[in-house]
């Protein structure tokens, strides 16, 4: 006996033997678009990582070079 994948619709389960080739063409697509989604939001996690350590880099940097420059007016 074999098992077949129950697709809920608007509320409602359907065996997906029971839809025609355009239904189970539009699931297909479906599915595509939320895995395609799905690795979307793990790649800008990725960026969004990536910009806050270049953008706390870029901070540090100008902090250091700010207090570079109270030390020289000091001495000065």
């Amino acid at each position: 006996m074999s098992e077949s994948n129950v697709v809920t619709i608007a509320g409602k389960e359907y065996e997906e033997s029971s839809l025609d080739d355009q239904q189970m063409y539009l699931i297909n697509q479906i599915r595509d678009l939320q895995a395609k989604a799905a690795n979307l939001r793990f790649q800008l996690d990725q960026v969004h990582a990536a910009q806050d350590v270049f953008t706390n880099g870029l901070i540090a940097s100008v902090e250091e070079s700010d207090e570079d420059e109270v030390e020289k007016s000091a001495v000065n």
